[in-house]
């Protein structure tokens, strides 16, 4: 690992333990460079900043830009969050389907969250035709059994 590698791996585990931390601004000032450099962990961090106001004033624009940044590259959680953007109408248009793409990409990476609201929405047809059988099979994979 070169000592530019370990530098960027400092900046971004001292950005996640100032997010985590709840020390927003910090976090921002460490994770924004990395995120623009296309790091999924700090893209998702920034979006939930960006989304939430935290450490900066909301920016709904920037939170998606991140998320979708970081769900594209494949991680679950942005996968899990940009699906609840598009269910939920939060900083992009309203879109069920493309809430339960997202949904299910994370899902299907195991993501017991996003198995459980794709159960959901099958099951209450919310953004989807109504699927009772889809959603007893997501409810089962997110770990609930039928009594």
């Amino acid at each position: 690992m070169s000592s530019n590698d370990e530098q960027l791996d400092m900046e971004l585990g001292s950005g996640i333990a100032a997010f985590e931390a709840k020390h927003f601004a910090s976090a921002t000032k460490l994770l924004s460079g990395l995120a623009e450099e296309g790091n999924p962990e700090a893209q998702y961090r920034m979006a939930i900043m960006a989304q939430n106001g935290l450490g900066m004033t909301v920016n709904q624009l920037m939170a998606y830009k991140y998320m979708k940044a970081a769900a594209e590259s494949g991680m679950a959680l942005a996968q899990h969050g940009l699906g609840f953007m598009y269910m939920e109408g939060e900083c992009v248009e309203k879109n069920g389907a493309k809430a339960v793409e997202w949904f299910t990409k994370a899902a299907e990476q195991g993501l017991v969250g996003s198995q459980t609201t794709l159960a959901m929405m099958y099951e209450q047809g919310e953004g989807v035709e109504q699927d009772p059988e889809l959603a007893r099979r997501w409810y089962h994979a997110a770990g609930f059994t039928e009594k």
